[in-house]
């Protein structure tokens, strides 16, 4: 049976989740008002992202036997002064979210529940996943600023890395 404390961090995480998707789609409305259709069709896909993992959250929950507390979700940010701003923005949003994965990771170790830890265990991986890959965009957009011919040295980068692997 699952304690009280570690219902109520799910709970509390699970509308984390629904915060980021809705964080996301605001992104991706913002870059929609600057026509960037990629940069927008990759927020969405974010949004999905974080829909399902909000839903994972729920159906655990569900599994478990308890009750599942949906609160209302802020209003996100809906404005940026650039583009970079609103991924370095992303970034920070998923450095905070591993820090709140990380303590519920810690609450249910100490509450010795460890259904709830494996289950926890591929948030933990996820979260390495979700902030490699926004880190990733925010270098490439710094370096697309900072350096003369940094766009055809990242296409060269994106050309060199359809290389198949060869042993």
């Amino acid at each position: 049976m699952i304690k009280d404390s570690v219902r109520d961090a799910i709970n509390a995480q699970m509308n984390r989740e629904f915060y980021s998707s809705s964080l996301y789609l605001a992104m991706s409305a913002y870059f929609e008002s600057m026509n960037l259709k990629g940069f927008s069709a990759w927020m969405q896909v974010q949004a999905k992202e974080e829909l399902a993992h909000g839903m994972k959250f729920f159906h655990y929950l569900v599994e478990q036997g308890t009750r599942v507390s949906v609160t209302g979700i802020e209003a996100p940010r809906v404005d940026w002064e650039t583009p970079l701003a609103a991924f370095e923005h992303a970034l920070g949003h998923e450095e905070k979210v591993t820090a709140h994965i990380h303590q519920l990771m810690d609450l249910a170790m100490r509450e010795k529940d460890f259904a709830t830890a494996g289950f926890l265990g591929w948030f933990v991986s996820e979260q390495v996943e979700e902030e490699a890959k926004a880190g990733e965009i925010v270098f490439k957009m710094k370096l697309a600023s900072a350096e003369k011919g940094a766009v055809l040295l990242y296409l060269l980068d994106h050309e060199l890395g359809k290389r198949g692997k060869t042993a």
